[in-house]
């Protein structure tokens, strides 16, 4: 699965065309779909990985005089805050043809195209 540390994005508020969106996936609304539950798959796992790295500087005990201001947790805390927003993410992701998805029909099987992961080609 891929994540949003390794994307330049632009910071800035780029103009899309809904056009866009909907000859990808047939219809804006599943188009919007996809990229939310891709954003939130990386929310998750950004997450995830922001949990066991500050779980290394978490204590056992909650004395006052343990209670201090680490310097590196704060750093770690910084760079996350820094990296692009899963949403962003996706969008480019799902624009650029990086997000596999495949359709559910109406009876619950599984059509080619339903289920949101993130293509192998960008590895």
């Amino acid at each position: 699965m891929g994540d949003n540390k390794n994307v330049k994005l632009s910071p800035f508020v780029e103009i899309r065309e809904l056009y866009d969106f909907q000859k990808i996936a047939g219809n804006l609304y599943k188009s919007v779909l996809i990229i939310a539950k891709r954003a939130n798959q990386l929310n998750v796992s950004t997450n995830e990985e922001l949990r066991e790295k500050l779980q290394e500087f978490g204590s056992t005990t909650d004395d006052m005089e343990e209670i201090h201001e680490n310097v590196e947790q704060i750093e770690i805390s910084k760079y996350y805050e820094r990296l692009p927003k899963s949403a962003l993410v996706a969008t480019h992701e799902f624009l650029e043809g990086k997000v596999y998805f495949r359709e559910q029909d109406q009876v619950g099987e599984k059509k080619e195209n339903s289920e949101i992961k993130q293509n192998d080609t960008e590895k």
